[in-house]
């Protein structure tokens, strides 16, 4: 019989066993493969569990045509594997007992023994881990803040154009329903039941997140805006594995939705005339066990001058990084002033009016572990594997280059002239989904080696052909604007 030594040895070399165990164990009966395409939208396809055995681990589900899916390959080259990641098993609690399943996240591989895929944005993130190692620093902590929408319906007629398009939502919190106690435009920031709709469904979802899927969540909350906007928040994580989570907590929260006969989306700005649905990114730097982004005697914010280099490189590649981190047209519906989402290039304290923020809640050594930078830009549409890798290239880049802050902004930016805004040399994230893609393809050497150029170049493809799909299109408002012209 084997010692608890031989054990651990043998388990740590084939961390897939407990996996296979587990699935005869409770009598699993589909194993579902689930991966991301490149605009972030999670894929899958469904195995009967008794075809999973150690090869599926070693060598891959021959199961992926690359040619069908976004951003991947062409044609010519489709015949790809995927290999689940045991780490990430969880059976879906929502699946009946006698079709139980149980998901994997996979990373993707060339077919015919190849190599891991370049594009796979998995595999991008984990490159970005494997950067952070090569600057000599151990790991990167991620906390990103995902705001969404939860309505009862929505509709919309895209596919007869010659009579006219719109969409309709509904809401029973909705400003427009006429309800006894609505949510008003800008007035859903937490507020008690029966205002609150959505309290049991948000409780719900960190239930089933932490009991099911190891996602452990420390808050939600009802949003600023009107009609179901929610926020739930987890705890930071290493950078894959966060970006993993990010994809869990969509998975759980529109599944979740849907069995209450209600619809969940992350679309950053659905409602006009209300605030939109953000991703503020938190991150830091570590070595050691130590957080390398506190300093106890930096008087202005406890940031230590490696993270003002990382926060520099941010600033220095914000216009840029937009087509990553906001890659919908729908994006730069939120980026507009007056509704809280960071318009301009700035940093500080406190202030939420700039892009690139440090919370200050707390100070001293016993919160050291807590200092972090905030990056108020992205928005829960980015997929977030290439959302947090680009990030972390461009603070890498600030490091490595010195790329000085600058000054911090407390004024709320919103409220100044132009011509102070030009005095202090702030200026403005892309109006467009075009102007961002346009900056990226000025500006992205900073994402190499994270980055292969085949996906920097497929994401300002990707971005430019999104651009054009509502560029061509007449707009209902424009009837309203020039009918009578």
């Amino acid at each position: 019989m084997p010692s608890s030594t031989q054990q651990k040895t043998r388990q740590a070399a084939r961390p897939f066993d407990p996996v296979l165990e587990k699935i005869k164990k409770e009598n699993v009966k589909f194993i579902d493969l689930q991966f991301t395409d490149l605009p972030g939208r999670l894929q899958h396809v469904t195995i009967p569990s008794e075809q999973l055995d150690e090869g599926s681990f070693e060598e891959g589900v021959p199961k992926l045509d690359g040619s069908s899916i976004r951003g991947f390959v062409d044609i010519q080259e489709s015949d790809m594997m995927l290999r689940p990641d045991p780490a990430t098993f969880a059976v879906i609690p929502w699946t009946p007992e006698h079709l139980k399943t149980a998901r994997m996240l996979c990373d993707v591989w060339w077919g015919f023994g190849g190599d891991r895929f370049s594009r796979d944005p998995r595999a991008i993130a984990q490159r970005a881990e494997k950067a952070v190692k090569d600057m000599g620093y151990d790991l990167s902590y991620w906390g990103p803040e995902l705001e969404f929408f939860v309505f009862d319906s929505v509709q919309w007629d895209v596919m007869q154009p010659y009579k006219g398009q719109g969409y309709q939502i509904e809401s029973r919190e909705a400003a427009w329903n006429g309800r006894t106690y609505p949510i008003r435009f800008k007035e859903g920031y937490f507020p008690v039941p029966p205002q609150d709709t959505l309290m049991d469904y948000r409780s719900e979802c960190c239930t089933t997140l932490g009991d099911h899927f190891n996602v452990k969540c420390d808050a939600h909350h009802h949003e600023v805006a009107t009609a179901g906007q929610c926020e739930i928040d987890m705890f930071f994580d290493t950078l894959t594995v966060m970006a993993d989570k990010v994809q869990t907590y969509k998975f759980v929260i529109k599944n979740l939705a849907a069995q209450r006969n209600m619809v969940a989306t992350f679309m950053p700005k659905p409602v006009f005339m209300d605030n939109a649905s953000g991703m503020h990114v938190h991150v830091s730097l570590w070595k050691n066990g130590r957080n390398l982004f506190y300093d106890p005697d930096e008087p202005y914010a406890e940031l230590s001058q490696l993270a003002k280099y990382f926060g520099g490189g941010l600033m220095k590649h914000s216009r840029s990084l937009t087509a990553i981190t906001n890659p919908t047209t729908n994006s730069f519906r939120r980026l507009v002033p007056g509704y809280e989402a960071p318009v301009y290039i700035a940093w500080s304290r406190r202030n939420r009016s700039a892009n690139v923020r440090v919370p200050v809640y707390q100070k001293g050594p016993r919160n050291k572990a807590k200092k972090r930078l905030e990056f108020r830009t992205p928005d829960p549409s980015a997929n977030p594997y290439l959302c947090f890798a680009a990030i972390l290239a461009a603070g890498l880049d600030g490091i490595k280059n010195k790329i000085d802050i600058g000054n911090p902004v407390d004024d709320d930016i919103y409220k100044l002239s132009p011509e102070r805004r030009h005095q202090l040399g702030i200026k403005e994230l892309p109006g467009s989904l075009k102007e961002a893609a346009q900056c990226l393809e000025e500006d992205h050497d900073y994402l190499r080696p994270i980055f292969p150029d085949d996906a920097v170049e497929k994401i300002i493809e990707e971005r430019l052909n999104d651009h054009l799909q509502i560029a061509i299109r007449p707009h209902p408002q424009e009837f309203q604007l020039y009918f009578d012209i």
